[in-house]
């Protein structure tokens, strides 16, 4: 494996884009969003390095990528798909008229790209481009009357349900409904038509002004990702800014939220998450989610950051450890015309000692017996590379650290142990083998396949004893993914340990980084990076987790749908599979009749405790919720569905009160804000007792 660089789930985040303030003043920003008299629109053509990076681009792809597809005529109309639907996400700016103009190129982009003919994207986004004008001009005219909030109309969001509009006339209507939708969120406020109308039209002069900013790089990385897009969703191209970006060094000490952006055309998105900052304790911010407002302070003013630069947005989201900043944040499932949620964040200073690994233990009491229950917190993955190369005798890795915790709770005396593994997005794969070693014998812990189809078997190598054999759980959630996978799929299989809580996210892809500049003689030119899928990663019993997950021993309720959240829904994602199983023994900890009393003592819980009853009708309705995308423009009705949102948002939030099960103020308090946790412990207390007896 050492011919890969190895990237998973969250170790991505060492190329993310940091908070990094590279702006200017907020004075200087807001002059910066007035078109400027004199503004003309450039003609974009493609740069003459763009034919030769085409070329190794696709020939990268054709020999290397692990799903060994050819650039055909059926994957020529993937990438159709996807480069106007980059463009256009919301069907708000090309007519039907457009697409059916360039239906002819559909089954030709395989014809061209080969040869570095990029006609087609450039002649698609001066299309687009000009439309977007259009739509500008016609919404400062939109913007001039106050329209009538008391009559009954309603506005799709989720656009992929209607078709393009057919003409200009007909697209004048989706906009008023579009001017109308985004007006609500300000009406409800309490803001009056002249406020809506300035902020609204400062929106779009913002908007306008990127039109005219944009350049050739812009539209080759959105084409080129349209086309690495058709591959799988985890192969992508960074253009020379994205790439240098892409290589921040976020072992720094940043003080903001411990988010990572990147920019999506008008949109500021969450690239991902750092672990132990605000945002990852928030439990809310998550990758794909977009940014739309900032706010400084409890009591400042939201400023509209649609169509800013992104070192900009990052300039107002970054500040001092101990302030406040408030975000409107439009969530990943949600169409960008939605009403924005708030979030309301305390900056802090990022360190890696706050992403580290964390224990505690929680005392619980069932019926007349006594149990200590260790709980270690693991949110990523890691381990300090600079430091195990030095030499350095103490470095920092996530199994040296849960050995140290778990042999302090042994000391302290515990009758079961729980990971918690819940939104840890994943991170060093050696890591995720070592901390399996603690708990399993020497074996294997995890299958990659390879472009090739060779197969490395990934063993623990730790020859000395099971660090910890007494009874463990693992608690997931849909955001545990990728080396998280591999850790809880492996204790799964060994019957090592019960795994409570939601299915995992399901990423069993292995990507790896590649310059293109390396196959290219220009030196004197700047080139992109190829983010690019070579393997994929089996569980020992030879199943993918690709797709499906893992799925728990004790499945809890979830407020999340694999087709909305998850690798199984992404179009393009890899197929589950499965491999010969690698050679194992497995223990005799865990058997089917112990997980069958475990899943009808959780049955039990569900039928009698009131609480987890309520939890239950709580997700339901948030799901109900969430599948309504036909909303009113009325504004009474408005307000009354923002009022059933956020309490149906309270209730999720509100705890399980867990009685006189629980010993101390504290750790009510603790469990009853986390109720998957009070569960997890519940069953853990179990399976200690299995074991006591």
């Amino acid at each position: 494996m050492n011919k890969l660089l190895l990237i998973l789930g969250s170790v991505i985040m060492t190329y993310g884009v940091g908070e990094m303030a590279i702006g200017d003043s907020s004075e200087e920003q807001s002059a910066s969003y007035q078109i400027l008299e004199g503004d003309t629109l450039k003609v974009l053509e493609p740069k003459p390095e763009h034919a030769s990076e085409t070329f190794v681009i696709v020939n990268l792809l054709n020999r290397y990528h692990y799903r060994k597809a050819t650039l055909n005529d059926s994957l020529s109309s993937i990438v159709y798909d996807n480069y106007f639907e980059s463009l256009d996400p919301n069907k708000s700016y090309f007519l039907q008229s457009d697409l059916d103009y360039f239906e002819k190129y559909r089954y030709t982009i395989d014809d061209h790209l080969p040869e570095g003919n990029l006609d087609f994207a450039y002649q698609v986004f001066s299309i687009y481009r000009e439309r977007s004008l259009e739509r500008m001009d016609y919404m400062h005219e939109v913007l001039k009357i106050e329209p009538n909030f008391d009559e009954e109309e309603f506005f799709e969001t989720d656009r992929e349900k209607v078709p393009w509009a057919k003409n200009r006339e007909e697209l004048d209507e989706v906009w008023k409904k579009i001017i109308k939708n985004q007006a609500l969120s300000f009406k409800i406020s309490g803001k009056d038509w002249k406020y809506i109308s300035d902020a609204l039209a400062k929106r779009y002069q913002r908007v306008e002004k990127a039109l005219y900013q944009y350049n050739s790089e812009d539209v080759y990385q959105a084409y080129m990702n349209a086309y690495t897009g058709s591959y799988d969703p985890h192969t992508d191209y960074f253009s020379p800014v994205a790439k240098e970006n892409f290589q921040i060094d976020m072992s720094l000490s940043l003080e903001g939220i411990g988010a990572q952006l990147t920019q999506q055309l008008d949109y500021t998105k969450v690239a991902d998450i750092i672990p132990g900052g605000p945002a990852y304790k928030s439990k809310y911010l998550q990758k794909d989610d977009r940014i739309v407002g900032v706010a400084q302070g409890d009591q400042g003013e939201f400023v509209d950051v649609i169509g800013w630069r992104l070192d900009e947005v990052v300039q107002k989201i970054r500040g001092p450890k101990g302030s406040i900043v408030r975000l409107q944040i439009i969530k990943h499932d949600q169409d960008i015309n939605s009403l924005p949620d708030t979030l309301r964040l305390v900056r802090d200073k990022i360190k890696l000692e706050k992403a580290a690994a964390k224990a505690e233990i929680i005392p619980l009491i069932d019926g007349n017996q006594s149990y200590n229950l260790g709980v270690v917190s693991v949110p990523s993955f890691y381990i300090n590379f600079d430091e195990m190369n030095k030499g350095v005798k103490d470095y920092k890795s996530t199994t040296r650290d849960v050995r140290k915790l778990v042999d302090s709770l042994k000391v302290e005396g515990i009758d079961g142990l729980m990971i918690d593994l819940r939104y840890n997005g994943g991170g060093s794969l050696q890591e995720a083998i070592e901390l399996t070693g603690l708990f399993v014998p020497e074996g294997p812990v995890v299958q990659v396949r390879n472009t090739d189809k060779s197969v490395d078997v990934m063993k623990d190598e730790d020859k000395g004893d099971v660090f910890y054999d007494g009874p463990l759980a693992v608690l997931t959630n849909r955001y545990s993914a990728s080396a998280s996978e591999i850790f809880s799929g492996a204790i799964q299989d060994y019957n090592r340990g019960i795994i409570v809580g939601e299915n995992t996210f399901g990423k069993g892809t292995v990507q790896n980084l590649i310059d293109i500049g390396r196959y290219m003689r220009q030196e004197d030119v700047e080139l992109g990076q190829l983010k690019m899928t070579l393997a994929k990663f089996y569980r020992v019993t030879g199943s993918s987790t690709q797709r499906i997950g893992v799925q728990p021993d004790i499945q809890f309720p979830s407020p999340y749908e694999d087709e909305i959240f998850g690798e199984s829904g992404r179009p393009t994602a890899l197929p589950w599979d499965e491999i010969e199983g690698a050679k194992f023994k497995k223990t005799n900890q865990i058997d089917e009749q112990l997980i069958a009393n475990l899943q009808k003592l959780y049955g039990k819980h569900l039928e009698e405790d009131e609480d987890l009853k309520q939890l239950v009708v709580d997700i339901q309705k948030a799901k109900e919720l969430r599948s309504q995308t036909k909303v009113s423009l009325n504004l009474e009705e408005r307000k009354a569905l923002q009022e059933q949102q956020s309490d149906v948002q309270d209730d999720l939030s509100t705890s399980l009160d867990p009685g006189e099960v629980f010993t101390d103020e504290a750790n009510v308090k603790k469990l009853s804000e986390d109720p998957y946790l009070k569960e997890g412990l519940r069953l853990l207390a179990e399976l200690a007792k299995t074991k006591i007896g």
